[in-house]
């Protein structure tokens, strides 16, 4: 039921992935000279010459440095990390990714979170860490029939940690492994020791608006502005992903541009994408999606998903605001929702990528929080 899984990047492909890049047909410049219009041609195209002569490829023997496996869960191949750690007592957790992330977003957090004793931390904070590839994401299979909708996703893996043997655990996620996170809350609360969230969806009435604070002001006009001027590709994914699918599947450039403008829109960085990631880490992200061709299929998670279910969260919560995430709701908001919130923190540094841009502070976070819990 449950097998080994080892990543793979055969030659053939590496080389079709040249041939293509080399073969681009490039846009005309933007008329700006900025990131306003989207990603410009000069950048892309550094970008693209390095995937296809500096970059190393080595994406997957850096996932394979981790244990890994494959199971069916409610009629899907679902592949997932599976990291224990060497102390008896851990807390099985389960880390689930977003859009346009991946379990390499995870890499550099595994080993403090389940040796932390080997990385200058406390053996009582250890975790067991379970990963999984979101249906139609990375290695896991790609649904054939509609209906993978985030609930179904948190019952599958609901499915799978009790498979693993966990009948109590926490759960973590940002952005879609937020949304994930948080109905697994409502459909197994028993389970639960507590959830943790880096994106935090609360439900915004007429009294949010009600003498916001200057921190409150700044989290509405940036969401503002981020609906205003950033979230054409939520609404392709939404209603045709499909459609986006043939591009992005067929041209390295277009899959890398797509996914590169992320890194620069949401994480945070001084001008550049590479001052919170390396262009290595943004490449092994996207090779994922390139090699693994789940364009498509992990946009139609969009079109899966296309209301937000903002029921009440009773499992104790725990929030962590990092300053460029797109939704940052102040503790009064977030109490709406998560009625037993125990932790909230708004840290100095960090985007929308917390464990890829800041493993430090993600891993205190997490410690902190479930020390609260478990």
């Amino acid at each position: 039921m449950i097998e080994p899984f080892r990543a793979h990047v055969g030659q053939a492909e590496i080389d079709d992935l040249r041939r293509r890049l080399a073969a681009t047909r490039w846009p005309e410049p933007e008329t700006v000279d900025d990131w306003s219009q989207g990603v410009p041609l000069g950048y892309v195209r550094e970008l693209c010459r390095y995937w296809a002569d500096g970059y190393d490829f080595g994406f997957a023997d850096r996932v394979n440095a981790f244990p890994q496996f494959r199971t069916e869960l409610d009629g899907l191949g679902i592949h997932f990390l599976h990291v224990r750690s060497p102390e008896p007592d851990a807390l099985p957790l389960l880390l689930t990714h977003g859009w346009p992330g991946s379990v390499v977003e995870f890499l550099k957090v595994l080993g403090p979170l389940t040796d932390p004793g080997a990385h200058g931390g406390d053996p009582a904070d250890a975790f067991h860490v379970v990963a999984p590839s979101l249906p139609g994401f990375g290695w896991s299979d790609k649904p054939s029939a509609p209906g993978w909708d985030t609930p179904r996703i948190a019952r599958a893996f609901a499915e799978l940690m009790t498979r693993l043997g966990y009948s109590r655990y926490g759960a973590q996620g940002g952005d879609w492994g937020a949304i994930v996170t948080t109905a697994l809350a409502s459909q197994h609360p028993e389970s639960l020791a507590g959830i943790h969230l880096n994106m935090a969806m609360v439900g915004l009435d007429d009294t949010t608006f009600d003498d916001p604070t200057p921190t409150e002001r700044k989290a509405l006009a940036d969401l503002d502005h981020h609906r205003t001027t950033g979230s054409g590709y939520y609404q392709q994914q939404r209603t045709r992903p499909q459609t986006l699918g043939y591009g992005l599947t067929d041209s390295p450039a277009g899959q890398c541009a797509w996914i590169a403008e992320k890194f620069w829109a949401w994480t945070d960085h001084d001008g550049r994408p590479e001052s919170a990631l390396t262009r290595d880490e943004m490449l092994d992200d996207i090779s994922v999606y390139w090699f693994t061709a789940s364009a498509a299929s992990s946009a139609r998670l969009y079109w899966e998903t296309n209301t937000r279910d903002a029921a009440e969260i009773s499992v104790p919560s725990g929030i962590s605001i990092y300053p460029k995430e797109t939704i940052r709701p102040s503790r009064r908001w977030a109490e709406r929702r998560f009625t037993d919130l125990r932790w909230h923190e708004e840290l100095d540094r960090g985007g929308h990528f917390a464990a890829f841009e800041q493993p430090g502070s993600f891993v205190e976070q997490l410690r902190g929080f479930f020390r609260l819990v478990r």
